[in-house]
């Protein structure tokens, strides 16, 4: 193998993604690691260059082809015939073969011994080496590990299924519950909040939600998911006949001491049927206010709206923001045996006491505009509806919360100030928003850095141009990663938010149709107002979550 003779710093230096005195500074923490970290390592920490930008760098001046390894079709049964500690050491990835050459992804094309010791051991043709993201690369050898986990189960699995011979026999519901329950005790134990059942063209895949990012946990054959579907879909009342419509089913199991409920959905894909099960702990309902994560001003803010007399409150964000665990919380806070309180759900989820809980059935004609009808015929004093998705159950909301009702609800917008324009657009006057609404509340949810692994970082300097106004010797944290948080650096969410009390003024303001940049420049300069990446960025500097993380997930100022 040819070694071209490259300098690292210089190449960086040349192409103006570092100066030579960062060079410089990065070779001083080098060396005073004991040169246990190579110089590109110490400059990805440091937050000078990204893994990508060294990445399409070293391809351009190594003349080395960049790979996507996504895009590929990896045969991951035909990886199993190479030597993982040889791969591994030399951070590459056998993706494919042809009659001239065995061709190779790796994320390290300086590492020349260990590619040298690869190819005299594994390749029986030259290698064509081609460059791909370290993440890339990480990512394959987890699948390995997964499969190679996986492989035995798996056989037990195939040899009941195959002994008993019957479909839908003991022995095949005996083998593929066992595998079902430790699929979902897997999930419980990762406190996933989503499992994923997924087929494609070799085989299917399980990943779980854990703190709203997906993770690969388990990979099969194909027989093995076709008797899985079918289990599944039994237990969740479902037609197991029926492949080419979507279907909604629940139901619940006993795992690792516990009861939990399990909300199934199915939806026909090109490869097969995908499943996803929401997993839903009747704990995690009993969480109180301050536990969601509002800092005490915001606290104040939201206990003030949610204890109104009347009106409208609302808490917007996207599917995932943790909207429903917020209302829920604030039901706990304001339910008595003194207040009737109805709530119309799709689905509902959990069961509180003290509240009547109402199930949409669209079949049937009982959508929320019908629930919201029948209710003010039960003499409520305070109403959840899950969602208002169109004019008539906004203007139904309004109505009722004119007639003396709290009427707690959700939307789908970025902002609080952008929900008011959102029911404009919907339909309602300007004047029934202004009387009928009492705040707004915006979120989402960020990941918590894992306190066994917490560390002092370097954010990427492109992040930190985002955010102008932090101090440059600003100390920051993140997780390295570690067997708790299975490699993450996170464990755990919580909420970062912006509240909008709608006052007198305000409801001036919206009455005579003023925009929301107009509303949320008042209420920043008079009323207190704070936008959502500053509740983010208090708890970035406070070591609890990371700038990736909030700048993920909201609007850079």
């Amino acid at each position: 193998m040819i070694r071209p003779q490259v300098r690292l710093g210089d190449l960086l230096i040349s192409d103006g993604l570092i100066t030579l005195i960062q060079l410089e500074y990065a070779l001083q923490k080098q060396k005073d690691s004991g040169f246990s970290k190579k110089l590109g390592e110490v400059l990805v920490e440091e937050g000078m260059v990204s893994h990508k930008e060294m990445a399409l760098l070293l391809s351009k001046q190594l003349k080395i082809d960049f790979v996507d390894l996504y895009g590929e079709k990896i045969d991951f049964n035909a990886l199993a015939k190479f030597s993982l500690p040889l791969l591994t050491s030399a951070k590459a990835i056998p993706f494919k073969e042809d009659e001239e050459y065995v061709y190779i992804a790796t994320s390290d094309p300086l590492n020349f011994d260990a590619l040298e010791v690869l190819e005299r051991n594994i390749a029986t043709k030259p290698l064509k080496i081609y460059l791909s993201l370290v993440e890339d690369i990480s990512h394959i050898f987890q699948r390995l590990e997964i499969i190679k986990k996986t492989q035995t189960i798996a056989a037990d699995v195939k040899r009941e299924i195959n002994n008993e011979g019957v479909k839908g026999g003991d022995g095949e519901a005996s083998a593929v519950m066992q595998l079902i329950s430790l699929i979902v005790k897997d999930a419980v134990l990762r406190r996933a909040s989503d499992l994923h059942i997924e087929p494609d063209l070799r085989g299917m895949s399980v990943r779980t939600r854990v703190d709203g990012i997906l993770q690969e946990t388990f990979v099969f054959d194909l027989d093995i998911y076709t008797a899985l579907n079918s289990r599944i879909k039994l237990l969740g009342n479902l037609d197991i006949s029926e492949r080419r419509k979507a279907q909604d089913g629940r139901f619940s199991l006993e795992v690792v001491g516990g009861k939990y409920d399990f909300r199934l959905s199915t939806t026909p894909t090109l490869f097969g049927e995908s499943i996803v099960m929401r997993i839903l702990d009747q704990q995690k309902i009993l969480l109180k206010l301050h536990e969601l994560g509002f800092e005490n001003k915001n606290l104040e803010k939201f206990n003030e709206i949610i204890h109104a007399p009347f009106g409208i409150v609302l808490i917007t964000g996207p599917t995932g923001s943790g909207k429903t665990t917020t209302l829920y919380a604030a039901l706990n806070e304001v339910k008595s045996i003194e207040n009737k309180v109805l709530t119309i759900e799709d689905p509902i989820e959990y069961q509180l006491p003290l509240v009547q809980q109402v199930q949409v059935n669209e079949r049937v004609g009982f959508g929320f505009l019908d629930a919201l009808k029948s209710f003010l015929r039960q003499d409520p004093d305070i109403i959840l509806v899950g969602e208002i998705r169109n004019f008539e159950t906004l203007n139904a909301a309004a109505q009722a919360s004119l007639t003396g009702h709290l009427v707690f609800s959700t939307l789908h917008t970025n902002d609080a100030p952008s929900a008011i324009g959102r029911m404009v657009q919907m339909g309602l006057q300007s004047y029934l928003i202004a009387d009928s609404l009492v705040g707004i509340v915006a979120q989402r949810l960020v990941r918590k850095i894992c306190s066994a692994c917490k560390a002092e970082v370097r954010p990427h300097k492109n992040l930190l141009r985002r955010i102008r106004w932090i101090a440059e010797d600003t100390t920051f944290y993140a997780g390295k990663g570690c067997s708790k948080c299975n490699m993450t650096g996170y464990s755990g969410r919580l909420l970062i938010s912006e509240i909008l009390v709608v006052n007198e003024t305000i409801a001036k303001m919206i009455s005579s149709e003023s925009s929301k940049y107009d509303i949320a420049r008042y209420a920043q300069e008079n009323e207190g107002f704070e936008p959502m990446i500053v509740d983010g960025l208090s708890k970035v500097l406070r070591g609890i979550t990371t700038l990736e993380e909030v700048l993920r997930v909201t609007k850079d100022m």
